[in-house]
């Protein structure tokens, strides 16, 4: 996890809302065509689907398309999609599309066989690069991450709740004294994954993850600002407990913690992060902010290998 990208990410969400409105998704169509579909949205961006489509696509040659690291950081490199796929989950779980169900379907329908994607997904990432192109990259991701996407989208809640801390440390107001019931609102989403008791081996990845996240942003926290030092230092997979000032969660099932304990020696999968509020990056207007989010990549590469 990244502060800029998180901050990159404020601008994403404002522009694909994760919530419904009246029942059907609420894209932001101020310069979506623009960003997102080559200036044509009746050929690109036709359906909701489209749309969603052509940001997933976005999001790949954003982070991934002539990032010069990637050789040097393939873990990182799978990371970037983690995070890709998560957000996609998210977005197709909101409302039922037809003949759409699971990621495989979507995969096919418009990933694979798309005649209108289908070219621009197979570009090349890097000439070095094991799966070549987007989609290749895209079909190793879903097959390895192997889960309904429902279950995915499940990490949702605790993945907006930390990326929203990073971006309000960022402000030019920070208020460090949130912090404390900010991570009790984190704590409790991650009870409720660790409740539910999914044996499977790509959700306990996720799980590491998001304690492995947590304690990145601790750290980061300590050197922004002083009310930090008042939250609890770890996300306990064990018991989930939080101790701070004497509030404390536990686990429902201590068995299923300890399944859960071998995940910690897996490496940890950062995943993709999003948040979904009006954002304002630092006073700047509507067409700065638009600027920003096609200057932005280039300086999170180059950080890249650094916080992930």
């Amino acid at each position: 996890m990244d502060e800029e990208m998180c901050q990159y990410f404020k601008i994403i969400w404002d522009d694909f809302p994760d919530t419904l409105s009246d029942g059907n998704y609420n894209f932001n169509a101020s310069g979506f065509c623009d960003t997102y579909c080559d200036e044509n949205c009746d050929d690109n961006c036709d359906t909701d689907l489209d749309k969603i489509n052509a940001g997933c696509l976005y999001f790949l040659k954003t982070f991934l398309g002539n990032y010069d690291s990637i050789n040097n950081d393939a873990t990182s490199y799978m990371n970037i999609a983690q995070y890709i796929i998560i957000w996609l989950s998210h977005m197709l779980s909101l409302k039922k599309n037809d003949n759409i169900s699971n990621l495989n379907d979507f995969y096919n329908a418009y990933i694979k066989d798309d005649e209108k994607y289908n070219e621009k997904y197979n570009e090349e990432i890097t000439d070095d690069s094991d799966d070549t192109t987007y989609k290749n990259l895209i079909n190793k991701i879903i097959s390895s991450m192997n889960m309904d996407m429902s279950i995915i989208s499940k990490f949702y809640n605790a993945l907006k709740i930390l990326c929203n801390m990073y971006n309000e440390i960022n402000s030019e107001t920070p208020n460090c004294r949130n912090y404390y019931g900010k991570t009790k609102n984190l704590f409790d989403e991650y009870k409720k994954l660790l409740n539910d008791d999914i044996k499977d081996s790509p959700y306990n990845k996720l799980l590491s993850t998001l304690s492995t996240d947590y304690d990145n942003f601790k750290s980061f926290c300590a050197k922004k600002c002083n009310g930090c030092n008042d939250i609890p230092t770890h996300l306990d997979i064990k018991t989930a407990q939080f101790s701070a000032h004497g509030s404390e969660l536990t686990s429902s099932s201590s068995s299923v913690a300890s399944k859960l304990i071998p995940a910690l020696l897996i490496s940890s999968i950062p995943i993709f992060l999003g948040i979904a509020y009006k954002y304002s990056l630092f006073g700047f207007g509507k067409r700065v902010q638009r600027q920003n989010l096609r200057e932005k990549p280039k300086k999170i590469k180059k950080k890249m290998n650094h916080h992930i």
